[in-house]
């Protein structure tokens, strides 16, 4: 990817053949710079500091700290890193866990190379990302609390902003221009309080809030 600015990534997994086979494939990225690799989060957290990473992929299941722990340590000592969640597991649990700690995504272990250079992208960013199979978790049921001062439409991006979707993404979905669901988007932060669309993502989380397609 030629003229994009070096992302530099930190690779944390208890599992040796998980960091030498990903950093090996990532590595052949021009744009992608593993700046180190590590099998325990807190050993992680001391290379983040000294290498200053734009992205931490992170594992979920590790000794001593587990992944959704260490996602506050660095938010803490290292707030400008953006944390993507890498895991095998697919339940709500640790999806809305992660994002509530603090994660920018979450994809799982078998997606594509591709994929996971997309979520590296989307969260260098400043975006979210959720791969294929989170987001149709995210994606199993409706549901609003009474009390949210949202309009019906205002509550369909909502939903759909928590499940990662783009501003297009959005307007395909619910039939409205890119303008309109900007718009909305506005008004819905100014109604909630909220400044970021990942604030947006962890308040519709905590919530319960999800979006089924009809």
């Amino acid at each position: 990817m030629s003229g994009r600015k070096n992302i530099k990534v930190l690779l944390i997994d208890n599992h040796p053949l998980v960091l030498d086979g990903l950093g090996a494939v990532l590595e052949t990225y021009e744009h992608i710079e593993i700046v180190g690799t590590a099998g325990l989060a807190r050993a992680g957290l001391e290379i983040a500091l000294r290498e200053k990473p734009a992205v931490v992929l992170m594992d979920i299941n590790m000794p001593q700290l587990s992944g959704i722990d260490a996602i506050e340590l660095f938010k803490e000592q290292l707030p400008e890193a953006r944390i993507l969640m890498l895991s095998m597991h697919d339940s709500r649990e640790y999806i809305s866990t992660s994002v509530l700690h603090g994660a920018s995504g979450y994809i799982l272990k078998d997606v594509s190379t591709d994929e996971i250079i997309a979520a590296i992208e989307a969260v260098a960013d400043g975006k979210s990302y959720f791969s294929s199979g989170v987001s149709d978790v995210l994606l199993e049921r409706r549901e609003a609390p009474d009390a949210l001062p949202l309009t019906t439409r205002e509550h369909d991006v909502l939903l759909l902003l928590a499940a990662g979707k783009s501003n297009r993404d959005i307007a395909q979905l619910l039939g409205l221009s890119a303008a309109t669901v900007e718009t909305h988007r506005k008004n819905i932060k100014k109604k909630l309080n909220i400044a970021t669309t990942a604030g947006l993502t962890r308040y519709a989380i905590a919530n319960g809030l999800t979006w089924a397609e009809s």
